[in-house]
């Protein structure tokens, strides 16, 4: 091509793959993010807070929250060729091709009290000065956290760290970055520190942004998957339009660290922050990489798309990674980078990695490892877990529907709508109940059995039904068990159902089949997750029924003629009737306690009467979960549950109902052959065996299973 007075002449198309520049254009780059590199904030001297060494112990078992906890992430990244290795000691510069240093420096007052009280800062300060007999003192007196007299220069340095990490992120000096920096921050409350944490670096670093920042940053969001819940974060912005908090944390109802109910999955922020704070409680530990994508997919994308931040940080604590004794999850690398993945495509990018907790030195180091991988442009490593646990999908669920007040994305398939005031408006588990107590009555004449106690819910008198004449019958089967399965398909917009695509499946009523047939009296309970009179907050429905089977026995079940007891549990309502095993003395009359479990929690017998009931508990029990049980999955170890859980076995089915049917007969043949067994030894006892020992003689070799009353021997 001829240029003649810097105009090119019109040509021909350039062929496929080629571009045609007119040199008077000017060049621009094409890809400014990816040109950026990912920014990196260490510093050695973070090292220096170590909790203060006063017995021998301290150095076999250090504390968690060690020193080295910075240097073997460092460490890793060096190694992985991410950034030159001559940074490792600290004293020259960090960085390298893939990645470009932040220098940590000092907090200064004026930061760190947009967040902290003045008192909170001077108190800080003060572990400067104070004596070791002091900081023994006070870190004894904390909320499980340490000082020695470098812990106010550290926490200033980790939280300005934080500050200008973010702000290098917001500036474009870099395109993202992480900022590898202790102490932690995510517990540390307005007034005073906690959790291992001096100041809250990233509520600090923004509220700095969000003042030095006001055009380019409105919103920020702070995403935290620390094991343990944010509590200070979330009390910085708890009333705060401008700053979404969503937290997913192990919860146990709130008996994991904090505690409390702060980080319950219904408290959703205040005032004008109402909506702003999202928590993702998980009821247990083992979870892993299937439930956290899950999670992320289902609820923290969606909404965090919603609200369109302008900047990103995470608080990246690493304690729900394998190994951590601390977290006991199994979130992989692999997770951790898909997470962070899916993180990027917010923002425009501008994402700012926090470390906060994490206390196994080689699991933060390979999670932090795969993070940064990703910051840098790497794709993320492929996950081999994709697959949600039943606890993850329940919680998901209660997140979404409490969250549908306040975000669109979430009301689709969610009945948000208050229920109208009007006579009726009825739960669906009381309509089913009546429903069947009018079957149980046409078919087995079963009626209600009077309940006479303030203490239980009103709501029991309705629940209990019993067969006619079952005081004196010989063997009494008392099923105790969750209200039945109802399969629906809902409006995938509404979350509406139709009854017509609506059915019952109430496989139980085999059970009653069987032991009417038998000749057998049938007491039936039925525990609905939530009793109508009873719906304040902190109302323990588990409680509720303990007392119910303590009742039902105290005043009907232990005055009555049986010489035999079968106790069939469904469901949560299980641990009724184990609680009565462990409270009562039972062993001479109850010859059977079997226990449908399903994916429901597997209640320990709990040995209150009688020392001797849990090896007794094991030998008379059979305890069936579904295949799909947590206890089983091999994250947890793959041990047998102890004798305490009783005789457990992992069966097939999946659904309660699939496993109600599918083990009738192996149910039925255990419950018989106990009942026969028992009715063989009182034949070989005999008669003047029995009268010798309901006169109250002492034999302490009587076999178990002859009952020691009169009223039994009929």
């Amino acid at each position: 091509m001829v240029i003649t007075n810097g105009i090119a002449p019109i040509s021909a198309p350039s062929p496929i793959g080629t571009t045609t520049i007119s040199p008077q254009s000017p060049i621009v780059d094409p890809l400014p993010y990816v040109s950026l590199k990912t920014g990196l904030c260490y510093d050695v001297r973070m090292r220096y807070h170590a909790k203060i060494v006063t017995n021998a112990y301290d150095y076999t078992d250090p504390h968690p929250e060690d020193p080295r906890r910075v240097y073997r992430i460092y460490k890793a990244l060096a190694e992985a060729g991410l950034v030159d290795m001559k940074g490792a000691s600290g004293a020259e510069h960090i960085g390298g091709k893939l990645m470009q240093h932040i220098p940590a420096r000092e907090a200064t007052k004026e930061e760190v009290t947009l967040v902290h009280e003045i008192k909170h800062w001077d108190f800080i300060e003060r572990t400067a000065s104070m004596t070791q007999d002091e900081l023994v003192e006070e870190t004894d007196n904390g909320d499980s956290v340490y000082f020695n007299n470098e812990s106010w220069f550290c926490a200033k340095l980790s939280c300005g760290g934080v500050i200008d990490t973010c702000k290098a992120v917001v500036n474009g000096d870099v395109k993202n970055a992480i900022a590898v920096v202790r102490p932690p921050g995510h517990h540390a409350e307005p007034y005073k520190p906690a959790g291992f944490c001096m100041f809250n670096n990233v509520a600090v670093a923004s509220r700095v942004i969000l003042k030095e920042f006001p055009e380019q940053v409105k919103k920020i969001l702070i995403l935290d998957w620390d094991i343990h819940h944010g509590n200070g974060t979330q009390r910085a912005f708890y009333n705060d339009p401008n700053v979404l908090y969503i937290s997913l944390h192990r919860y146990d109802n709130g008996k994991f660290y904090p505690g409390g109910t702060f980080g319950n999955y219904d408290k959703v922020g205040e005032g004008p922050g109402e909506g702003r704070n999202v928590n993702i409680p998980w009821p247990c530990g083992g979870m892993g990489d299937g439930d956290y994508i899950y999670a992320f997919q289902k609820t923290v994308m969606p909404i965090a798309e919603e609200f369109g931040p302008d900047l990103v940080i995470l608080s990246s604590g690493f304690d729900a990674a394998p190994g951590d004794e601390l977290g006991e999850c199994f979130v992989s690398p692999a997770a951790y980078g898909h997470m962070t993945h899916m993180l990027k495509s917010l923002a425009h990018g501008k994402l700012a990695v926090v470390l906060e907790g994490g206390y196994n030195l080689d699991s933060i180091a390979t999670s932090a490892l795969g993070v940064t991988k990703v910051l840098i442009g790497d794709a993320p490593i492929p996950l081999t877990n994709v697959y949600a646990r039943p606890e993850a999908v329940q919680t998901v669920d209660k997140v979404s529907r409490t969250q549908a007040r306040f975000w669109k994305c979430m009301k689709i398939g969610h009945m948000i709508h208050d229920l109208p005031e009007a006579p009726a408006v009825e739960r669906l588990q009381d309509i089913i109940r009546r429903y069947q107590a009018s079957q149980l009555f046409a078919h087995f004449s079963m009626t209600k059995l009077p309940i006479f106690r303030d203490r239980i819910s009103r709501s029991f008198e309705d629940q209990v039904l019993c067969t006619p004449g079952f005081q004196s019958a010989k063997t009494v089967v008392v099923i105790v068990h969750d209200p039945p399965d109802v399969w629906t398909e809902p409006d995938p917009v509404t979350g509406q159902i139709s009854l017509h695509e609506t059915f019952v499946m109430d496989a139980e009523i085999k059970y009653i089949q069987w032991a009417h047939q038998k000749g057998y009296g049938v007491v039936d309970i039925n525990a609905p997750a939530v009793f109508t009179d009873q719906e304040d907050e902190g109302y323990n429905v588990q409680a509720a029924l303990q007392d119910l089977c303590l009742y039902v026995w105290d005043n009907y079940l232990d005055l009555s003629d049986a010489r035999n007891f079968v106790f069939v549990g469904v469901g949560e309502a299980c641990g009724g009737h184990v609680y009565l095993l462990g409270h009562r003395e039972v062993r001479e009359r109850v010859r059977a306690a079997i226990a449908f479990a399903g994916s429901k929690t597997v209640f320990p017998i709990v040995p209150i009467m009688d020392e001797f009931i849990t090896d007794w508990y094991y030998k008379n029990s059979l305890v069936l979960t579904s295949s799909n049980h947590p206890m089983w999955e091999q994250s947890n170890g793959g041990k047998n549950p102890r004798k305490k859980y009783g005789n457990v076995q992992k069966t097939e089915y999946e659904t309660m109902n699939e496993l109600l049917i599918g083990k009738y007969t192996d149910v039925i043949a255990f419950a018989e052959e106990d009942i026969e067994e028992s009715s063989s030894e009182e034949e070989e006892a005999g008669p003047d065996r029995k009268r010798l020992k309901n006169e109250g003689s002492s034999d302490e070799g009587w076999v178990d299973g002859v009952i020691p009353t009169s009223a039994a021997i009929m």
